[in-house]
């Protein structure tokens, strides 16, 4: 959530979309084991937030300041790497595959210890058996969602080679992207079993998936970044047309606030893809790139993890979170933090750009705020005589 800085690789430096459902949890680590490895992609987090508003100028811990260059690994890789693979080895029940959210924990902890190389190691491990988790899930079920998130996290793993081979961050965030971008879709295509698309839109999907990895792919040459965009405006489209959140948007409580979240979170996907596309290039330290980056990195992630929070935690957990009104605080925040950051990035005031970079952070704080104190809530209601 800041400007980019010029090409970092680990040589030259010192957010699921809803809850597990492809399979019980029969076994691994219990729910309070499970607290640690989260904790870890937490500290990933708060340091890598902190880190982007001392890339924005404001005065920081010496540790954000230093992890600065390492704002982007530690976000995707430290904290979504965490978040991501352990709701899928919840997911499938198997001890091994625990390794992957504990390997990228500690990739985020080993990073900011200064040793970029070795967390590139750790987090491409990491990666690498998130595949294999997803694969194991494909290899069971072999529907089209399952086979999107497995290309998903063989994304993470592209990227995180690459990373650690000592291409700039810049270079190898589109790999990053689109392992949240694919893991979010194939997770939103699992649920729309229950209100299915026509075999043509499943066809269009299929199609959209082959050309998000053809530009990926073709991301030297000048049409792979335009490729690229496009699929992903299509990919948004596709999603704000199919998904079931266009009818249970009309419902009360909960099950409205999420479809808001994910309405308004396909909207930043095509913002931010549209930005891409008119730029028709990813050139580093650009407006444009910091536009894009964070429209989907913030307004389209963010706004998912947001809307499924209070289902992710309980099936990871076992915690309740009950829905309180409150939780349309921190979406409001994001979008109007995201949105300011955008206009200062297109009219060129850094003011903006420094407040709603700042606002981003807020708006992170008080979702974590908000989950920590309706949880407290759902305990006290537990407990009440």
């Amino acid at each position: 959530m800041a400007t980019p800085a010029p090409p970092i690789s680990p040589n030259t430096a010192t957010v699921s979309a809803k809850a597990p459902a492809q399979r019980p949890s029969g076994g691994g680590p219990s729910p309070a084991w499970r607290v640690p490895l989260l904790m870890l992609g937490f500290a990933s987090l708060a340091v890598g937030t902190t880190a982007g508003l001392a890339r924005l100028g404001w005065a920081m811990p010496a540790l954000s300041v230093a992890a600065a260059g390492l704002h982007g690994p530690l976000m995707i890789c430290g904290f979504f790497g965490v978040v991501i693979s352990l709701e899928r080895a919840v997911a499938i029940g198997r001890g091994w595959a625990y390794t992957a959210p504990l390997l990228a924990g500690a990739g985020g902890v080993t990073a900011l210890n200064g040793e970029a190389v070795t967390a590139a190691a750790m987090f491409l491990v990491a990666s690498l058996m998130l595949l294999a988790a997803s694969f194991d899930i494909w290899r069971r079920q072999r529907a089209l969602f399952n086979f999107t998130m497995c290309v998903g996290a063989a994304c993470w793993s592209v990227g995180n080679a690459l990373w650690l081979a000592g291409w700039g961050v810049y270079e190898v965030v589109p790999w990053w992207l689109s392992f949240l971008i694919l893991t979010i879709a194939g997770e939103r295509l699992e649920l729309s079993r229950f209100l299915p698309p026509s075999t043509t839109a499943t066809h269009v999907f299929a199609l959209l998936l082959v050309l998000i990895i053809a530009g990926l792919l073709g991301a030297s040459m000048a049409w792979g970044a335009s490729l690229f965009a496009a699929a992903l405006l299509a990919l948004a489209l596709w999603l704000l047309k199919q998904d079931i959140a266009r009818r249970t948007v009309r419902l009360q409580g909960l099950t409205r606030f999420i479809a808001l979240c994910l309405l308004s979170g396909y909207a930043w996907l095509a913002v931010g893809s549209t930005i891409m596309l008119g730029a028709g290039t990813l050139a580093p330290g650009s407006a444009a790139y910091d536009a894009m980056v964070h429209a989907i990195g913030l307004g389209f992630v963010f706004s998912m993890v947001f809307g499924h929070a209070a289902i992710i935690f309980p099936a990871v957990l076992r915690v309740a979170v009950p829905y309180h009104p409150v939780f349309y605080l921190p979406l409001l925040l994001l979008h109007g933090s995201v949105t300011l950051r955008l206009a200062g990035d297109a009219t060129g005031q850094a003011q903006w750009l420094a407040v709603g970079g700042t606002l981003n952070a807020v708006a992170l704080l008080a979702f974590i705020a908000c989950m920590l104190g309706t949880v407290l809530r759902g305990r006290l209601a537990h407990h009440r005589p």
